[in-house]
């Protein structure tokens, strides 16, 4: 049995890793689980740990106690207790593993919250649960309409329906609070089953739907990542990236989860440089910061009145020499004397390829066919001359001596033979 997200609806095999219903991980990387433990044996003295990770649809994950001493193995689907009924699941982490992420979580395992694992998942479990995994698209369409009849100022993004097929989760999400009592008596007429209603945020709701992201791989918030946490503006200013929000928001709408990601490194180099609302003071004029390169160590200043040269790069430890003289009512003739490193040279623009032609990509058109031209002053031919089909006959060629009747033209006068000469004429 592969998971739920590469197994195809009509026959129930694999779509698209080919594993032959075997994935080891329990998933095609949604929430994938490596466990880097398999391979480790426990000590004689010690059990096996009674708990299991099951995985169920989109990032949902829950713990169940294996009472039944089940030989239980990543990817397995088992059947658990439901509320009320039962559901099915597939196995993303047992053994040490399980309590390392119970310890990560802080579940205590004497809490009764904890719920049972029932048996492995039969033939006709899995039947019937694919039977309603195949309900939830349609269902969420029709709750869509309902929902947009009502008035109800909420957005119906994902339905999940329990493994018996008894019980169905509507997650939303809504601005305010909403009055859902006609819409669920609605649900309950329209779908027959329990109905239970789960508001959500935008992030859960994206991490729900999934997608890819600006920087084209699968959002974090479906694979890998379940800890939210806030995002303010303060992350972006930190690490010197420009206030837009076309380009900070992500699919759902709010600040990209990694602008978090690298905030505490751009905080620890911080704390090395002076401040930046700190100015300079020299006999030329009073100086202030106007950007940094954190990582490098440089920072950008200008006098107030204004300078021809620009902007003047002075490495941070100069920088603090200066604000340590300006402390003791020492002021330098100028910042140059403290330049330490090159501002870097823009270079003039030249089309030197002509890269900014929109045409230079078009073909151009070329006559291949030449004319060709007469050989010296001989004048073309009329149309159809020398062509046996013209209706004019070839005159055949002469040929030299013989009894050829052909040949016995005359020739021109002014052009006769020494041959062809006659003798004088006789006098009478």
């Amino acid at each position: 049995m592969g998971c739920e997200s590469c197994t195809n609806g009509s026959n129930g095999t694999p779509a698209g890793c080919k594993n032959n219903g075997t994935c080891s991980s329990g998933g095609c990387s949604k929430l994938a689980v490596y466990d880097w433990l398999s391979n480790m044996e426990l000590p004689g003295n010690i059990k096996r740990f009674a708990y299991v990770e099951v995985r169920f649809k989109g990032s949902r994950k829950d713990f169940y106690e294996n009472t039944s001493s089940l030989s239980l193995n990543p990817g397995d689907c088992i059947v658990v207790e439901g509320s009320p009924g039962y559901d099915v699941g597939v196995v993303s982490a047992e053994g040490e593993l399980a309590r390392l992420q119970m310890d990560k979580k802080k579940l205590s395992k004497n809490t009764r919250d904890i719920k049972r694992i029932l048996r492995k998942a039969t033939t006709e479990d899995l039947a019937l649960w694919r039977e309603a995994r195949s309900l939830e698209s349609d269902s969420m369409f029709t709750a869509r309409g309902i929902s947009s009849s009502l008035g109800l100022e909420m957005k119906i993004s994902d339905v999940e329906y329990q493994g018996d097929k008894t019980k169905a989760t509507f997650y939303y999400t809504a601005d305010g609070r909403v009055d859902f009592r006609e819409l669920i008596r609605k649900f309950a007429e329209t779908f027959r089953v329990r109905i239970e209603m789960k508001q959500i945020g935008a992030r859960q709701e994206a991490a729900r739907l999934g997608g890819i992201g600006s920087c084209g791989r699968e959002l974090c918030c479906s694979t890998w990542l379940t800890d939210f946490r806030s995002v303010s503006t303060s992350a972006a200013r930190y690490q010197q990236l420009s206030l837009n929000t076309q380009k900070l928001a992500g699919q759902c709408g709010k600040l990209k989860c990694c602008l978090n990601y690298e905030l505490d490194s751009y905080l620890d180099a911080i704390k090395h440089l002076p401040k930046s609302n700190t100015k300079l003071r020299t006999k030329k004029g009073i100086a202030f910061h106007i950007k940094t390169d954190i990582f490098k160590g440089i920072m950008w200043y200008v006098y107030e009145e204004g300078s021809a040269s620009g902007p003047i790069p002075i490495a941070a430890e100069r920088v603090k020499e200066i604000i340590e003289m300006n402390e003791n009512k020492k002021f330098p003739e100028d910042l140059k004397g403290f330049v330490e490193v090159e501002a870097p040279k823009e270079e003039a623009y030249s089309n030197v390829v002509g890269q900014d032609s929109l045409t230079r990509f078009d073909k151009k058109k070329t006559n291949r066919k030449k004319r060709r031209k007469p050989r010296g002053n001989k004048p073309p031919q009329a149309k159809g001359a020398g062509n046996p089909s013209s209706g004019k006959k070839k005159r055949p060629p002469r040929k030299k001596g013989g009894n050829n009747p052909q040949n016995t033209a005359k020739p021109k006068s002014g052009n006769r033979k020494s041959s062809d000469k006659k003798g004088p004429r006789n006098k009478k």
